[in-house]
């Protein structure tokens, strides 16, 4: 019950962000909740200490009781100082934390704990771990991790044989992939859709006043400057064509999450290079017969080698039908 709580809290923090989202909730002996935080974002206070200073403003004495935390907390000093100290100087007897913490830099804190005398103990809770799904899967892998989105017709067409793909896929199915776009820390895509396009690539959801607005990242060799894309210091060139140099100069740039929409060539080279870890395709009831397809040669000459999806879900977005599957890391 507590830890379901700690989860709605974390929910309420920022899915885009470095940082992890993170709920907590201070239970005295008794039963009675003295306290609950969670985290707002990078270089604001932990959930941990967040949850300390809702009790000390509702006048309560946290002394011998327990925290239950989504995720292990931190015992190394970043933006913020370690939780474990502030857990341990608020007197805290016991600590519950739903996920084990796989960053090197901050992991231990459980350890930290108990070396202090306090009873800290993971309780695995599978909604924290699927609520942070993405940055678990960041920091296990060491890259961001890889969404690849595209629209499509029932024939795997992304675009007509002359070119137009405005607008494959309604109000509904575009109004959630920039509800997406709010959500992650960049959004990367080739030189190719820049010249063709010349896209914004902004989030825009509805009903959302001043989302926010993830990298803008163009992969490629070629010179875009002047497009939309460059219109403020909130982009950057990627120059290559390899997806993992790609991850690797977002990653310097603390980039956690990334949608790939760069086209079936660029969607081609991170599936080829086994860097893809979530597909959105949105899918239109319309049928082209021809055009361009949603993804290239994969090098896959038989069904046996096909890559398969897993923990996947259709949702209906007005005509249109969003599926997303999963190819790397599912929750622990």
């Amino acid at each position: 019950m507590h830890l379901a709580r700690a989860v709605e809290l974390a929910a309420r923090g920022p899915a885009h962000g470095p940082n992890p989202r993170v709920g907590c909730v201070i239970v005295a002996a008794d039963g009675t909740m003295l306290g609950e935080g969670w985290h707002r974002g990078a270089g604001t206070p932990h959930a941990e200490p967040a949850a300390l200073a809702d009790a000390r403003e509702r006048g309560h004495d946290v002394a011998g009781a327990t925290a239950y935390v989504t995720l292990e907390p931190c015992s190394h000093t970043g933006r913020t100082g370690p939780c474990t100290d502030a857990l341990a100087a608020a007197g805290i007897a016991s600590v519950r934390f739903a996920v084990e913490d796989p960053n090197p830099q901050a992991a231990g804190g459980g350890e930290v704990l108990r070396g202090r005398g306090i009873d800290a103990r993971h309780a695995a809770y599978a909604p924290a771990a699927a609520l942070n799904r993405r940055w678990l899967g960041a920091v296990e892998q060491g890259r961001p991790w890889v969404i690849v989105k595209w629209a499509q017709t029932l024939d795997g067409r992304t675009a007509a044989q002359d070119g137009t793909s405005f607008w494959i896929t309604g109000e509904e199915a575009r109004a959630h992939a920039h509800g997406v776009r709010a959500e992650v820390d960049a959004i990367l895509v080739g030189t190719g859709t820049v010249v063709v396009d010349d896209p914004s690539l902004s989030a825009r959801p509805p009903h959302i006043e001043d989302p926010h607005q993830p990298l803008r990242a163009v992969l490629g060799l070629r010179d875009t400057f002047g497009a939309k894309v460059w219109r403020d210091d909130n982009a950057i060139a990627i120059r290559s064509h390899d997806p993992h140099e790609a991850l690797a100069a977002l990653a310097a740039r603390e980039v956690r999450t990334v949608v790939v929409e760069g086209g079936g060539t660029v969607t081609t080279a991170f599936l080829r290079a086994g860097l893809v870890d979530e597909v959105h395709a949105y899918i239109a009831p319309a049928i082209l017969g021809a055009g361009t397809s949603a993804v290239g040669d994969l090098g896959i000459g038989t069904m046996g080698g096909a890559l398969r999806g897993r923990d996947v879900t259709a949702t209906a977005l007005g005509v249109d039908t969003l599926v997303t599957a999963f190819f790397q890391r599912g929750p622990q």
